[in-house]
């Protein structure tokens, strides 16, 4: 096994893309222009094709295809094979060569946090940009559940939203190689998404942030109201601010993640002070200047860290809503499993 399929994330750059996916690439450029990151390491897709190979998951799969592939409105038939092929996938040990790199990175840095059982976050990354689409999971602590989490994440590719996704667009189903990011957990007070660009309306004279209390998965899940601000893209002035109706936060367990309730006192309080704020713009803007493009980020605010205290977990180009034409279609259809 000599070809390499694991590096660490300051190794990477945005032409990595085809090797180790957008997330991991451009967390490698994101180190490249002088900007905080968390430290980790990610799994090319080269991993995915080895694991698919040395474990005999492909062959199955195709199998499993061979025998029955469902058409697009067929959504128990979906679910069943979706079912079918993660369980594949999650079945299958890890190849020992590749449990053995993968475990000796996790190591080095355990070793480099001074923490035995480092929490870390298991991060899809897709070569193609479909956001939302594949599986993400935080607060993974120790070998095994890494290895596991690891083997949820490259099996997410065949969850219900990604083979409807593939289905109704006729591409083909039995092979969808991503990378992984490996990062240590950013252990969050307050976290969330930027945009230096409207995304509703292409205005680049704004940058939008929304946040919460907790981790950012509330706020990118879009499963409740969070803190808003306008921010003028020159100046940093704070145009308008809007107090959310913050009810739960995304918080750590002892592994994994819960929404909690939080306190009425937090639910009143905006998320961010003003510093912290325009600290995310002065990020926003720079990474819209080294990519070239307005940025979509994700970032938390470190907790019990003196301020300069902001960690970027992600950057991509926004996507201006009037730009993006909803296929309906797909949205019925993904609609329809997540009732059933």
């Amino acid at each position: 096994m000599t070809t390499k399929w694991i590096y660490w994330v300051e190794e990477l750059s945005k032409e990595d893309n085809d090797l180790v996916g957008k997330k991991c690439a451009n967390l490698g450029e994101i180190i490249k222009a002088g900007l905080p990151v968390p430290k980790g390491f990610c799994l090319s897709v080269n991993a995915y094709n080895m694991f698919m190979d040395l474990t005999g998951a492909r062959k199955e799969i195709e199998n499993l295809l061979a025998a029955h592939t469902p058409v697009a409105d067929d959504v128990e038939g979906i679910k069943s094979l979706s079912k079918a092929m993660r369980n594949i996938i999650e079945a299958k040990p890890l190849p020992p060569e590749m449990a053995d790199t993968l475990l000796s990175h996790y190591g080095q840095l355990c070793d480099q946090a001074c923490m035995l059982d480092l929490a870390v976050s298991t991060r899809s990354a897709g070569v193609v940009s479909h956001p939302g689409q594949y599986e993400t999971y935080l607060n993974v602590k120790g070998k095994i559940d890494l290895v596991d989490k690891v083997r949820k994440v490259w099996a997410s590719t065949f969850n219900e939203r990604s083979l409807a996704f593939r289905i109704t667009k006729g591409m083909p189903l039995g092979n969808e190689p991503i990378g992984v990011a490996i990062l240590s957990m950013v252990p969050a007070r307050s976290a969330g998404i930027a945009f230096s660009a409207d995304p509703n309306t292409g205005d680049l004279s704004k940058i939008i942030v929304e946040a919460n209390w907790g981790l950012g998965e509330s706020v990118v899940s879009g499963e409740l109201m969070p803190d808003r601000w306008v921010l003028d893209k020159g100046t940093l002035e704070i145009r308008e601010r809007t107090l959310g109706n913050k009810t739960k936060a995304t918080v750590c367990l002892d592994c994994g993640i819960e929404d909690a309730e939080i306190s009425a006192e937090k639910a009143c309080s905006f998320c961010l002070n003003d510093e912290e704020l325009k600290e995310i713009g002065r990020l926003a803007n720079q990474l819209e200047e080294h990519f070239g493009l307005p940025q979509d980020i994700e970032w938390a605010v470190v907790e019990d860290q003196p301020f300069p205290n902001i960690v970027l977990l992600q950057a991509r180009p926004v996507v201006i809503a009037k730009q993006a034409p909803v296929d309906q279609v797909l949205d019925l259809m993904v609609g329809m499993l997540s009732f059933k």
